[in-house]
């Protein structure tokens, strides 16, 4: 199992946002935006930041998917 971040993307979409907005608006790096990208780990203090300035909850973000996914 890993995590997925595609809700992360959809939700950008539907708020007109693009990665460089969400980069920007969160104060994150462009590599913590490419690790997401790739569904790598990225630490719970990121993850909060997203949600903050997003106003959503951890599960609207992301999802646990299974590896034949």
């Amino acid at each position: 199992m890993r995590f997925s971040y595609n809700r992360l993307w959809k939700l950008l979409i539907d708020k007109g946002w693009t990665k460089s907005e969400l980069r920007q608006k969160a104060g994150i790096s462009s590599s913590t935006i490419a690790k997401l990208g790739k569904g790598e780990n990225v630490t719970t203090d990121i993850l909060l930041k997203i949600c903050t300035v997003l106003d959503c909850e951890i599960g609207d973000i992301m999802e646990i998917a299974h590896n034949n996914d």
